[in-house]
C-alpha cells in the first residue's frame, strides 16, 4: 500500500474519498471540516442532516466514521471522522486516534475507494501535537489499510507536511 504526504488544498483531490476532519454533530465547522462542507456545497450538510443521531446532537462519536457522497467535491465520497481532544496524552487520545483510522479505512474498504486522501486529524483546533498524531496515523494505516489502497496524508502547508514526511521515512 503506497503511502505518500502532499501539501495541498484537500478539497481539489480527485481521490475516491477525502476524510473529514468533523466533529460529532456532523453540520460543518471551522478549519477542514468548514472547507470540505463550503467545497462540496449545501447537499453535503443535507446527507449529514439525514444520518442519524446516536446521542443528542451526535452522529459520529470520537472514533468513530460515517461516509456520504461528495457531492460538488473531486472526491466521490467524504468519509467524516471525530478525532480526539487532546487533553496531554493521558485520556486514550491515541487510541482514540488510531480508531479514526481504522474506522476510515473500514467504511474505505466497505465501498471499494482505491484511493483516500486524509488531513492531520485532531491536529487543528483539538490541540493533537502533529508529531505524535503522525507517528499514531502511519502506523495505524500500515498495519490495516489494504496493499492495493493508495493512501495520501494530506497538509495545508509545508510545515506539517515535513513533520508527517519525517514520520512517514521513520516508519
Amino acid at each position: 500500500m503506497p503511502i505518500s504526504v502532499v501539501t495541498s488544498d484537500l478539497t481539489r483531490l480527485p481521490r475516491d474519498a477525502i476524510v473529514n476532519a468533523a466533529n460529532s454533530a456532523l453540520l460543518g465547522g471551522g478549519g477542514v471540516d468548514g472547507a470540505i462542507h463550503r467545497a462540496a456545497g449545501p447537499g453535503l450538510l443535507e446527507a449529514c442532516k439525514a444520518l442519524p443521531q446516536v446521542a443528542p446532537g451526535v452522529r459520529c462519536p470520537t472514533g468513530e466514521a460515517r461516509i456520504t457522497p461528495g457531492f460538488l467535491l473531486p472526491a466521490r465520497y467524504v468519509i467524516h471522522t471525530v478525532g480526539p481532544v487532546w487533553h496531554g496524552g493521558h485520556r486514550g487520545e491515541a487510541g482514540l486516534l488510531a480508531q479514526c483510522y481504522r474506522s476510515c479505512i473500514a467504511l474505505a474498504n466497505e465501498h471499494a475507494i482505491a484511493s483516500i486522501a486524509f488531513p492531520a486529524i485532531s491536529c487543528g483546533v483539538y490541540g493533537y501535537p502533529p508529531e505524535q498524531a503522525a507517528r499514531v496515523a502511519i502506523a495505524t494505516l500500515r498495519k490495516i489499510a489494504p496493499d492495493a489502497m493508495d493512501v495520501q496524508l494530506c497538509c495545508y502547508d509545508a510545515h506539517m507536511a515535513s513533520i508527517w514526511q519525517d514520520a512517514l521515512n521513520r516508519a
